[in-house]
């Protein structure tokens, strides 16, 4: 017999078996439903019997927690904090550097310090994070052989350079593997990148079957885990499908981690009518903050500096 809503809660409070009914008393224990756990079971069993039962409500309520998830604002983006200073890595990739000895994100302010700390007291150069010499990656032979050792030693981000390498070469199978391995092993930076790399190769069926909800599944993982660029990917699926209000919450979360692009986008939008002006302001008040939570004295300088340097040598 069908069981309805208000059955099966009232059989989760009392901390029954959904199926069968035991309690959970003395050596008997029931476990949650992984996908909506508003039911228990005590056994695979019982949960199999209940499937045909339980798969409707189970399905809305399973999606109903991802989109909470999903939309909900990431405190940080996957960039993290930098070690050292512990200030919010700016999102622009010219004003921080992954350290390959150690795989750490290091803004440039505090490389720009450790560089000018080394220089006035004629300092043999090192790491800033694990003081390793720099001179042991100086040449690409060198280079290589740190990568294959951090490999071996399951570091997540020498697996993701590796799956990089491949995929650049056009070995798009192994360099699947690597990106599937890193997501798994990595921290929040490096997962939410692998994550976007494998929905590219979903995407494209490069080394694996076109899959166009796999793909999604990957950018929302990487969304998930503070990356701004899948959420505009997702916003942009949205629009396409006629989800506007989904699409504008991913481009306000976005803008919120101090994303340029999706500020542009929402101002567009805001334009079009497609989100109020409270939202509007609220994203920009939030882009603001992600912004200037970045910035230091310290970073102002070093960015200058670094910015002098290279318009020296373009031109």
């Amino acid at each position: 017999m069908m069981k309805s809503d208000n059955q099966e809660a009232q059989v989760t409070d009392v901390k029954c078996c959904a199926s069968c009914g035991i309690a959970e008393v003395d050596d008997i224990k029931l476990k949650n439903c992984d996908a909506c756990d508003l039911v228990r079971y005590c056994s695979d069993e019982c949960q199999e019997d209940h499937r045909s039962d339980h798969e409707a409500m189970c399905k809305k309520r399973a999606a109903e927690l991802r989109d909470d998830l999903l939309f909900r604002q990431p405190e940080s983006s996957h960039l993290g904090d930098c070690p050292i200073c512990c200030l919010p890595v700016p999102l622009d990739e010219m004003q921080s550097n992954i350290e390959t000895c150690c795989s750490n994100i290091i803004c440039l302010g505090c490389m720009s310090a450790n560089m000018k700390h080394e220089m006035d007291k004629n300092l043999h150069p090192r790491c800033v994070f694990c003081r390793r010499s720099i001179f042991s990656f100086y040449t690409d032979e060198e280079r290589l052989k740190n990568d294959v050792k951090r490999v071996a030693a399951n570091d997540p981000f020498a697996i993701f350079k590796m799956g990089m390498t491949h995929y650049e070469e056009g070995d798009y199978e192994i360099a699947f593997e690597s990106f599937t391995k890193a997501a798994v092993l990595g921290d929040v930076a490096v997962a939410a990148n692998a994550h976007l790399r494998l929905a590219i190769l979903y995407q494209n069926g490069e080394g694996v079957e076109k899959d166009e909800e796999k793909a999604t599944h990957h950018l929302q993982e990487a969304a998930i885990a503070g990356h701004p660029q899948p959420r505009k990917n997702l916003a942009f699926q949205d629009f396409k499908s006629g989800r506007v209000d989904n699409a504008v919450k991913h481009l306000i979360i976005a803008a919120k981690l101090g994303d340029d692009k999706s500020v542009q986008a929402l101002k567009t939008c805001y334009a079009d009518g497609y989100v109020s002006k409270h939202d509007f302001a609220s994203a920009l008040r939030g882009y603001q903050a992600a912004v200037d939570a970045t910035k230091s004295p310290q970073r102002e300088e070093a960015y200058k500096v670094d910015k002098l340097t290279y318009l020296r040598h373009a031109f």
